[in-house]
């Protein structure tokens, strides 16, 4: 975990330094393609020692893949690869090596790249092996066209920006950054002589890493305090629940919930920011005219707070891996995408049981939160206080659903998801 904050620490200044001093206006597209790589390889190997050769064969193999394989199966070949040796890393780590249960290992970076390889596939299937009019508007926009070189194909997986901690980007996206496209795309989204300039703006990622830098270092202190002190084990304690009215555990299974988070946003926010101040993430301008750099963040936390749908909770958590899982399996899947979906994505954290408890739960709750919300949500829209009632009626349902649907996935294990379920 040292390691892991080190290399993030690192990647920030090595990330505005690539701005400044490797933008596309100092360095070539291929400087910049074998700094990012060179970069990652190194962070890699520092962070994990031998144990990144893992990530290093999942990239070769696939590289083979894509240039061997059919344009009609490469996204197959690719994610049945990708997944398999994911899924056989997760089992040698934890019955064969003993790995802790908490240790941060090359799983990580692995799942990373899993994401990226198949993402991949699946655009450069699209691009090549089908039909623009089969494809949905996002499928068309993010087609690759042409496979891509090594250079680029490795520079996409492995640079020292998204190695560590991700997130997952999307291709198309990630070349138009390395060649300097990137920003210009987004601004020419946007009439700017209406808005009085005579030019192209050019906005600063500055500000938006200062401030993810600030929520980062808010979770970490609360990492670091209230973490530790609200353990999601004291839940299933014989003295608390022998002593404890059921109301009062409803509550401090909140409080725990809320205590596991910061660990997260601390590692998203900053991995997000490390993306910015190489100046990738630029998403364009909202409707207040100020810039947007929330291309690649994995949370909106406002939003996670507040949320009074159960939808609404899992679009704003982990915001990447969901674009993720709806581009290679909900928009493709033949039937039952969102038990598909689930159970992929259960497959792509590991193999505890305690992950399976949690998405097979959230099959569930996505379909009676749906049913619910179809059927009676149109009652309280006629008036102000009744919109008020359902919301902060549903806030507190949303809240504990989503506290009950994680809690195995923290606990991991069965015999405490049994104990807790009682």
């Amino acid at each position: 975990q040292i390691n892991f904050v080190a290399c993030q620490l690192f990647a920030l200044l090595a990330a505005f330094w690539f701005r400044i001093y490797l933008g596309p206006s100092h360095a070539s597209s291929a400087v910049r393609h074998a700094f990012a790589t060179l970069f990652g390889i190194y962070f890699a190997v520092f962070c994990f020692g031998w144990y990144s050769i893992h990530l290093f064969v999942l990239v070769m193999m696939n590289y083979g893949i894509m240039n061997m394989a059919s344009i009609p199966n490469i996204h197959r070949y690719s994610f049945v690869v990708a997944m398999g040796y994911l899924t056989l890393c997760h089992i040698s780590r934890i019955y064969i090596f003993h790995y802790g249960i908490l240790t941060t290992d090359f799983s990580g970076p692995l799942m990373i790249i899993t994401q990226k390889i198949t993402t991949l596939a699946c655009q450069l299937h699209d691009g090549i092996g089908r039909q623009a009019e089969e494809l949905t508007a996002e499928q068309n926009r993010l087609a690759v066209k042409t496979r891509p070189s090594l250079l680029e194909y490795l520079s996409y997986l492995l640079n020292f920006m998204s190695i560590i901690a991700g997130p997952c980007s999307n291709y198309k996206d990630y070349i138009a950054f390395i060649e300097g496209r990137h920003v210009h795309m987004k601004l020419l989204e946007v009439n700017w002589k209406q808005k009085g300039y005579d030019r192209l703006p050019d906005p600063s990622p500055t500000g938006a890493v200062m401030y993810k830098l600030c929520i980062t270092l808010v979770s970490l202190i609360l990492f670091l305090t209230l973490t530790k002190n609200f353990p999601m084990a004291y839940i299933i304690d014989n003295e608390f629940l022998d002593k404890t009215p059921f109301l009062s555990r409803l509550g401090y299974l909140y409080v725990v919930t809320q205590a596991a988070k910061p660990k997260y946003y601390f590692a998203w926010t900053l991995a997000d920011a490390v993306n910015n101040a190489a100046g990738y993430g630029f998403s364009g301008v909202d409707e207040k005219g100020a810039f947007r750099w929330d291309l690649l963040s994995n949370l909106n936390i406002w939003n996670i707070e507040t949320a009074t749908s159960f939808k609404m909770y899992i679009e704003n958590w982990n915001i990447q891996t969901a674009a993720w899982l709806k581009r290679v399996c909900y928009d493709r899947a033949p039937w039952y995408p969102t038990a598909l979906t689930f159970i992929l994505s259960a497959l792509w954290h590991g193999i505890y049981p305690g992950y399976y408890f949690t998405f097979l739960t959230g099959i569930l709750i996505t379909l009676a939160a749906r049913a619910i919300r179809n059927n009676c949500r149109h009652y309280f829209l006629s008036s102000v206080p009744l919109k008020l009632a359902y919301d902060i009626v549903t806030w507190v349902v949303t809240q504990l659903a989503v506290c009950y649907t994680v809690a195995p996935f923290v606990m991991l294990a069965v015999e405490p998801t049994i104990k807790f379920y009682k």
